[in-house]
C-alpha cells in the first residue's frame, strides 16, 4: 500500500465510528495520549465528540505520531500542512485491488456501530459513541461517562482487532 496514512485512518474508523471528515480532519492537539481519548471538532452534526481510545488504535496512532510532521498539528497533513491530505483516491484503489465492491468509507462507521452492537452496546451506548442525536432527550438526562464507554469501546476492539499482529 503505497498511502501510509490508509491503514490509521480505516483502523480509526472502525475503532471510534469516526466520519471520514472528522478523522482526516483530526489535529495532534486533539488526542490525548495520557486519557487515551480523542475529540473531534467540527462533527456533522456540529458537536464536539470526545471518544475514547482504546489499546490497538492507541497503539497504531503512538507509532504513526513517530513519524509526525512539526510543521503542522494535522495528524494526516497534505504536503504543505495547511489541511488535510484528500487519500480519496487511494483509498478507491484499495477497495479495487482488494475487489470490494459497492463499499463507502462512511460504511465503515455503520460496521462500528454493528461491532458495538454485537458486544453488547445498547442504543444509548452507540448514539453516545457515534455522536448520534436520535437520542436527545435521553443523553439530555443520561450522560454516560467517558471511563464508560472506553469500556465498551475495549471489550469490542479487543475481539475486533485481537488476531491482528503488531505493525
Amino acid at each position: 500500500m503505497d498511502e501510509p496514512y490508509l491503514y490509521v485512518v480505516v483502523v480509526l474508523a472502525l475503532a471510534t465510528g469516526a466520519r471520514f471528515s472528522e478523522i482526516m480532519g483530526l489535529k495532534w492537539s486533539n488526542i490525548d495520549f495520557k486519557k487515551s481519548i480523542v475529540t473531534y471538532f467540527d462533527t456533522k452534526n456540529g458537536d464536539n465528540k470526545t471518544v475514547p481510545l482504546s489499546a490497538y488504535p492507541k497503539e497504531i496512532l503512538l507509532k504513526h505520531s513517530k513519524v509526525r510532521r512539526i510543521d503542522t498539528d494535522f495528524v494526516f497533513p497534505r504536503k504543505d500542512g495547511l489541511a488535510p491530505k484528500d487519500i480519496r483516491k487511494k483509498w478507491e484503489k484499495a477497495l479495487e485491488n482488494s475487489g470490494i465492491e459497492n463499499f463507502k468509507f462512511h460504511d465503515l462507521r455503520h460496521t462500528a456501530a454493528s461491532y458495538l452492537a454485537m458486544n453488547g452496546a445498547t442504543s444509548l451506548e452507540i448514539a453516545t459513541i457515534l455522536g448520534h442525536r436520535t437520542l436527545q432527550m435521553v443523553k439530555r438526562y443520561s450522560h454516560l461517562s467517558t471511563q464508560y464507554t472506553a469500556t465498551i469501546l475495549d471489550k469490542m476492539n479487543e475481539k475486533q482487532f485481537a488476531n491482528i499482529e503488531s505493525m
